[in-house]
């Protein structure tokens, strides 16, 4: 591959039947998708994820996939997909989608057909045990909505095994025949336009945890196999992986070979979350150290929120309690005794300061950035659904009834849009901050348009900088003859920060990000830098240079 398209992207997460209702029937469609194009390109947008839009009983928000190979019949057709993916290339979007293939709905026919017994082709599709296996509570994922890991089947006589709900068999990814399904997938949609896939559940593909009598590949020849695959059939192609794993893992899942094109930085989210609580930069700076580096083709995939919870799992108790004790104090905030089901802005008290902070920071680590669709806006929550399902609301285009998301009554939705308080579509929602030049969604405009002109930062390599006071992160990225010094205040008071840019120094630096000309800056010149504030600049040289 030698378009790394992706490591200059701006990435942009929905789902289809939330974002905007086409036929007024409650429900949010390709054919809304589509009418919402020119807001999306305006934005910036270079790249959409999709969430599962497939055929599905919908008990895991679509996670639960019951066929493939067609789109849920409430989104449209097909030929609506097409039609939409037409549109989104004359705008020069490209469009990935979720691959939902650890496990499928205990609807699907693969599964229907498996029940039926041992002389069915597709029994080996899934993990059996005729006895009750001993243990069943280990690598239970969502505790304590989740009680075991194994359910007993009757038409089948023997139990089936399930990482995650019941409703959601495992496949038998040790079996080459489907492997060579999850190709199949594969191809249909990269010839239906996809230019990748993000890979869900990555490291349950048949890596651990996994019953002892499954005797399968290692999960990263999975990974190689279906890499092979995707390239052969769509040279440009890409996996976004979800992989959340400690440290030392994280290059198995690039592989020497690049497995995975882009992984989430799980860990880099929940160290900037700690130092955000702590207004301290030293987590991000000890993350950011802790973590190899990746293969030059390789990239980060920035985040603050998505559509699951915060995962804080990687945190100590102690850790994770600061976590909680800033941004969500209350026990129904959380969920699976890990992570937070909120948004970004209720968590950060609505501060327009310490939002613009936390932006600031996902765009100018080095990698690719990524927003969940409403964050643009600064929506919120609503505690009151069940588990994920909190911040997976429609999103808030106008003040009128439903946000604009829908002409449906209200009651025919598919979930309750937030409605009243500072988080309502009455008070967010895209209208209104579209009209108002100070708003959110225009300075989040402004930074993606930043964003893209800074190539250093998802191309190049980066250094941490020696910095003062400890409120302040500094980094620098460079790329073939350019380079871009971006500083952070994480606390509330102005600071006076000192970067060390040892070679550098004594260069122009130009506001990228400001309201300043430029200045030029020494071994000890201090940068003012406001209360949650941040500095973006680049360093003279070429067109860039200040007159001297």
């Amino acid at each position: 591959m030698t378009d790394l398209w992706y490591k200059d992207a701006v990435l942009y997460e929905l789902d289809v039947k939330t974002y905007q209702d086409g036929n007024g029937d409650g429900v949010g469609d390709f054919r809304g998708l589509l009418q919402r194009l020119p807001y999306l390109a305006g934005l910036g947008v270079t790249c959409l994820w999709l969430q599962p839009f497939y055929p599905s009983p919908n008990k895991d928000d679509g996670y639960d996939v019951a066929d493939y190979y067609g789109v849920d019949p409430r989104l449209g057709t097909l030929g609506d997909f097409a039609e939409f993916m037409h549109h989104a290339r004359e705008r020069g979007m490209r469009v990935i989608a979720d691959l939902v293939v650890n496990h499928t709905s205990d609807q699907h026919p693969w599964f229907r057909e498996a029940r039926k017994g041992g002389h069915s082709p597709y029994r080996d599709y899934y993990i059996w045990s005729k006895d009750k296996p001993r243990d069943t509570k280990s690598g239970i994922t969502f505790p304590p909505a989740q009680d075991s890991v194994w359910t007993y089947d009757e038409s089948a006589e023997a139990y089936y095994y399930h990482q995650f709900y019941d409703h959601q068999p495992d496949l038998n990814i040790a079996n080459p025949a489907v492997r060579e399904e999850v190709c199949k997938v594969m191809g249909f949609w990269l010839d239906l336009g996809l230019s990748g896939f993000r890979l869900d559940a990555a490291p349950f593909l048949c890596g651990k945890p996994m019953p002892r009598a499954v005797k399968c590949p290692d999960v990263y020849e999975n990974l190689a196999e279906f890499r092979e695959f995707l390239s052969w059939r769509r040279g440009d192609a890409i996996f976004l992986a979800e992989a959340n794993v400690p440290a030392d893992e994280v290059l198995d899942y690039f592989g020497p070979g690049l497995q995975i094109h882009m992984l989430f930085s799980f860990l880099r989210n929940q160290y900037l979350f700690l130092a955000l609580a702590r207004g301290d930069a030293e987590p991000l700076v000890r993350c950011l150290e802790k973590l190899p580096g990746h293969p030059a083709r390789g990239q980060w995939a920035n985040f603050l929120r998505n559509h699951d919870e915060l995962d804080l799992g990687a945190l100590s108790d102690g850790e994770r309690r600061e976590v909680y004790a800033a941004f969500a104090p209350e026990e129904g905030m959380r969920a699976y005794g890990r992570g937070i089901r909120r948004r970004l802005a209720p968590m950060l008290q609505g501060d327009r300061r310490r939002l613009e902070l936390a932006y600031s920071l996902l765009f100018s680590l080095p990698g690719t950035p990524m927003l969940r669709s409403g964050d643009e806006i600064g929506m919120g929550e609503d505690l009151s659904r069940p588990e994920r399902l909190s911040v997976r609301t429609p999103m808030q285009w106008s003040a009128e009834e439903n946000g604009g998301f829908s002409t449906a009554p209200p009651e025919k939705l598919i979930r309750p849009v937030v409605s009243g308080g500072d988080y309502g579509y009455q008070r967010v929602n895209v209208a209104t901050q579209q009209r108002d030049p100070g708003s959110l969604l225009n300075w989040m405009a402004r930074l993606i348009h930043v964003r893209k002109q800074c190539p250093e930062i998802g191309q190049g390599e980066y250094k941490l900088l020696k910095s003062a006071p400890p409120s302040v992160f500094a980094h620098r990225c460079e790329w073939e003859n350019g380079a871009v010094l971006v500083m952070h205040n994480l606390a509330d008071k102005p600071a006076a920060a000192r970067a060390d840019l040892d070679e550098r120094a004594g260069e122009y630096l130009v506001e990228l990000f400001g309201d300043k000309n430029g200045e030029r800056v020494s071994r000890t010149r201090e940068i003012d830098i406001p209360g949650y504030g941040s500095r973006w600049f680049r360093l003279g040289g070429g067109h860039w240079k200040l007159p001297g």
